[in-house]
């Protein structure tokens, strides 16, 4: 398996639950893609709320990631992960510079009924968020 510095710190970050590491890890023009807003979204600071909000929605006892294609700086990790009973399939695609900063992060997920929970719930961890 082909992994970069980055991708070994992304792993870990999700292993541990450290989002606290995670803002190291982005660069400060980090664009964001995700499954369901139609506009990217782009920078450090809302791109790390995404990925916050994702964390506490996505990763539980049965995340995880069943494949890995990488290049020098790009990755592909497939997942899967079940949320509420629905067995829910996803890439991430991330994409990083010569400081080993993500520049890139977009997320796909499959099937339509897995998009329309985590939509669902996304939209509530963020506004959970956002009273904090």
């Amino acid at each position: 398996m082909l992994t970069g510095q980055v991708i070994n710190k992304w792993r870990s970050l999700i292993k541990d639950g450290d989002m606290d590491a995670l803002s190291s890890l982005l660069s400060d023009k980090v664009i964001f893609h995700s499954p369901v807003v139609y506009t990217p979204q782009i920078g450090k600071e809302v791109t790390g709320k995404y990925l916050a909000a994702a964390f506490n929605v996505l990763v539980n006892d049965t995340f995880n990631y069943i494949r890995e294609i990488a290049w020098e700086r790009e990755a592909m990790l497939e997942f899967e992960v079940e949320l509420d009973g629905i067995a829910i399939n996803g890439v991430d695609i991330i994409s990083w510079d010569e400081n080993n900063q993500i520049v890139d992060f977009k997320v796909m997920i499959r099937p339509l009924k897995a998009i329309n929970i985590i939509h669902e719930k996304m939209m509530e961890e963020l506004q959970r968020s956002k009273k904090k």
